[in-house]
């Protein structure tokens, strides 16, 4: 079981972490199953919103689709634009407008996912003090 939540963190960690144009991707990893760049992706996302900031962006799964999602930000609203690209194939997966409160909702659950991947990563570490 406790290998289970260090496996999680772990990947959970390289995902959050990864940024693809400053490493280089191992075989058989998912940053390596990506066909695209984040620049490329960035590139399309942009043509759903052509008068929009491309703000940041991450590779990440979602619904067992490898994708690079992305905050446009609009010059002219508080709202952002969410845009879901296919890391392999480069089409558009989702288009969703969020308001400043979907955004405060959004990262909240970010930052308590932070937290509970900490709390795991030193409950981990602590059980593997304890075996030694």
């Amino acid at each position: 079981m406790k290998i289970n939540h260090l496996i999680a963190a772990i990947v959970a960690a390289g995902l959050i972490t990864w940024n693809t144009t400053s490493h280089a991707a191992e075989p058989g990893t998912v940053p390596a199953k990506a066909k695209l760049t984040e620049a490329e992706a960035g590139k399309i996302a942009l043509k759903k919103v052509p008068h929009g900031k491309l703000g940041e962006g991450e590779l990440e799964m979602e619904n067992g689709i490898l994708v690079y999602s992305f905050d446009i930000k609009l010059s002219d609203s508080k709202s952002i634009v969410e845009v879901q690209v296919n890391a392999v194939t480069g089409a558009i997966v989702d288009v969703a407008v969020e308001g400043p409160a979907e955004q405060a909702k959004e990262a909240a659950e970010d930052a308590k996912d932070k937290a509970k991947e900490g709390k795991e990563k030193d409950d981990d570490e602590k059980d593997e003090k304890e075996k030694k």
